[in-house]
């Protein structure tokens, strides 16, 4: 079942991410390797692999500590959608949507 990720999660991971592209930039540049396309695809795989390894960090530590994450619901016809890949044609009334 498709879950969002929690706000630490999506914070952390994005710290991780802009820390170890930094480093990795200063490496590669100190190992003589020129800038293009090659370098820039090495330094997003590596920072994305290390920002991935967090979010599975994370993970790991709230299954740990029992930490979980509030049910969401969705609606009927989203869960339709994604059962089916198709979506349905909606007729709201007044009442649905002066809700």
């Amino acid at each position: 079942m498709f879950t969002l990720p929690s706000l630490w999660n999506l914070i952390i991971s994005t710290l991780v991410f802009i820390i170890a592209d930094k480093y990795v930039r200063i490496y590669l540049e100190s190992r003589g390797l020129a800038k293009g396309i090659l370098r820039g695809t090495l330094v997003f795989a590596v920072a994305y692999l290390f920002s991935w390894g967090s979010e599975e960090l994370i993970d790991w530590t709230e299954n740990k500590l029992g930490v979980s994450q509030p049910a969401i619901q969705i609606p009927d016809y989203l869960q339709h959608f994604l059962d089916t890949g198709a979506l349905p044609i909606i007729k709201e009334t007044k009442e649905q949507v002066s809700k």
